[in-house]
């Protein structure tokens, strides 16, 4: 392994152009002929963290490499495991919450009673949350543990919490998990191959007495009787989502009686938090070695309200995932989704409002509807005032076992697209998609055996890509314009003003882009309507007072740098974040408004500060002079 190594580090330093993934290949085998164990020696994924252990572990070792920071950073570079997990800017963390009953009961929605409601056991984020006892320290620890190990740098984090429905969650519960958040990326207890640490080191939550060593976490779930074994818990589950399957038992049935039983009923005691134990994490991450740059939670349109805006802005979110999955009210009824365009409409006035940043669910091929009025739909998302979010999962229904959706497969009454007809529709929705959309996705990750029927091709995204090779020109949507892990000549970007309407606010899109359109970071600038927000939502409804503008996003793309450092060729840490903020700033000002808040996250703040936004509240804000 050693050698292997010396030999990438030796090429590097003579400025080798061609160490991609066919030359490392050949060296691997080069070196795999002198081994005489049938287990490969040498491969890309044992390389850095090969590296990594000796540097951590055995210094005089790594010393005698002589190798220097710049060689350093290109090694690692070279070595990367899938760079694409942190091209957007940030490192990016899916945790997801424990099962629990929802207030609703889809047609389409899988009722795996072993995970939150539309989730399945199979999907990779809800493995990792099962192995983990669905503990949120346990599943950051992890997560960041396996992203370090392939070389990714994770001083920027966004947390994700998905798992159903969020509002439907006891308030104390949501305070803890966030807490337990917070507290996993403040710290630097080892997940694995470290050692124990001392008693003096390990702190109590201050409700159980738990500490936070992830050894004594795992012992404490284990002793509650709670399994993580995979095979184990499916075994545990089997009857139990037999009868779930034949409509027998219903999934919230099922829920309450799991978090009734004896082992969860144990660890839901320690399940809770009060808002300053959520503060106090806070106020630690801001001068953290790892920032929170984003927390994203998952919930549903009808919970969205005044009063929940202000708790998820407190708990330090940033970000909504919110499932709409369509706009046509005779569909959503077909498929028992018990919410109206109407009351999506008011959703997306609130999220605005208040700065969240809006990313919806959307579903092709829903019952009832057909390709021509998939389409329509979502033109009406992405050009309807009302709605307009900022992202789109935009995917198509997948049929599972232990959705309702059977019923209406088994009659005829519900049939999948074909392949050809979901591309078309994919290609016609994204060649639809405005400047300021990003689609992120455009399947779930649903395992093929899952499926009974749909679409179970995985590079479903890269064909609906491959068809819009040649239509490059035309599309402007933000995933693929971004420069992701690609190179960033600061001299070939300008800064593009993209303005459009929405029903409480005039939004602006400032983004720098180069001559072919390709975008290196964004700011989204909100100039609220106070007479529209308080016929829409009611007096006093607003979070901020008259004439303050609302930042609601600052991003930059490209690999990312470090804290506090920068990278050749990068675009993070060059001036673009400050820039747009300043532009965005002058914009406001120019609009008539007298202040600008930031909706930052947690660790941002000390970020704006520097540009001259003070605390004030749920935001940031400053005055804008002259």
């Amino acid at each position: 392994m050693e050698d292997a190594l010396l030999e990438i580090v030796a090429a590097i330093k003579a400025g080798d152009k061609k160490l991609d993934d066919d030359w490392l290949e050949a060296l691997a085998r080069r070196h795999n002929r002198k081994v005489a164990s049938r287990n490969r020696a040498v491969a890309k994924r044992r390389l850095l963290p090969f590296y990594l252990d000796v540097r951590e572990h055995d210094p005089d070792r790594w010393q005698s490499w002589d190798i220097d920071p710049q060689t350093e950073a290109a090694l690692i570079r070279v070595l990367k495991m899938k760079p694409r997990r942190t091209a957007s800017g940030v490192a990016t963390i899916t945790v997801i919450t424990k099962p629990w009953p929802c207030s609703s009961d889809c047609l389409y929605c899988p009722n795996d009673v072993r995970m939150p409601k539309s989730y399945l056991a199979n999907e990779p984020a809800c493995q990792r949350a099962e192995h983990n006892y669905f503990d949120p320290y346990l599943q950051v620890k992890s997560r960041l543990y396996v992203l370090e190990q392939m070389g990714h740098v994770t001083d920027k984090v966004e947390l994700i919490v998905l798992g159903g429905t969020w509002n439907d969650y006891p308030q104390e519960y949501q305070r803890w998990f966030v807490r337990e958040l917070f507290r996993a990326v403040n710290d630097d207890t080892p997940y694995l191959g470290g050692p124990e640490l001392p008693a003096s080191t390990q702190v109590d939550d201050g409700v159980s007495g738990l500490t936070h060593s992830v050894a004594t976490r795992t012992a404490f779930y284990a002793g509650c009787g709670i399994l993580s074994d995979a095979d184990q818990l499916a075994q545990a589950a089997e009857s139990t989502q037999q009868l779930v399957n034949k409509g027998t038992l219903s999934y919230n049935e099922a829920a309450r009686n799991l978090m009734a039983s004896g082992p969860w009923d144990q660890a839901s005691r320690m399940q809770r938090a009060s808002w300053e134990e959520v503060e106090q994490e806070h106020r630690i991450n801001e001068g953290s070695r790892r920032r929170v740059v984003g927390l994203v939670i998952e919930t549903r349109p009808d919970l969205i309200t005044v009063e929940s805006a202000r708790t998820m802005r407190r708990l330090g979110c940033t970000k909504i995932q919110m499932g709409i999955q369509s706009l046509d009210d005779t569909i959503l009824r077909a498929n028992h989704r018990m919410v109206s365009s109407a009351q999506i409409a008011r959703a997306f006035a609130v999220l605005r409002t208040f700065g969240f940043k809006i990313h919806v669910h959307f579903m092709a091929n829903l019952l009832g509807s057909t390709v021509v009025s998939d389409e329509a739909d979502y033109r009406r998302l992405v050009s309807d005032k009302r709605f307009c979010p900022d992202e789109v999962k935009l995917y198509p229904c997948a049929l599972v076992e232990s959705s309702h959706l059977m019923t209406s497969y088994a009659s005829g009454a519900w049939q999948p697209y074909t392949h050809e007809q979901l591309v078309d529709l994919l290609v016609n929705d994204v060649l639809a998609t405005p400047a300021y959309v990003r689609i992120s996705r455009m399947i779930r990750d649903i395992s093929a055996t899952d499926i009974v029927a749909g679409n179970k091709k995985t590079n479903l995204r890269q064909m609906v890509e491959m068809r819009l090779a040649d239509r490059l020109g035309e599309v402007r949507e933000i995933r693929m314009r971004e420069v992701a892990t690609h190179d960033v000549q600061l001299s070939d970007l300008h800064l593009d003003c993209v303005c459009y309407q929405t029903g409480t606010a005039e939004e602006r899109f400032l983004q720098w882009v180069d001559g072919d359109g390709h975008i290196a970071g964004f700011c989204r600038l909100s100039l609220p309507s106070e007479k529209a927000i308080a016929d829409e939502l009611g007096e006093g409804a607003s979070p901020l007072s008259a004439h303050t503008a609302m930042i609601r996003e600052v991003h930059v793309y490209g690999r990312v740098a470090g804290l506090g450092t920068s990278e050749q060729g990068a675009a993070q840490h060059a001036g673009l974040g400050k820039a747009l903020v300043e532009t965005a700033c002058e914009h406001a000002h120019d609009a008539g408004f007298s202040s600008v808040a930031v909706i930052s996250a947690i660790g941002t703040r000390g970020y704006y500060r520097m540009l001259g936004f003070h605390d004030a509240g749920l935001y940031q804000i400053r005055d804008l002079q002259g």
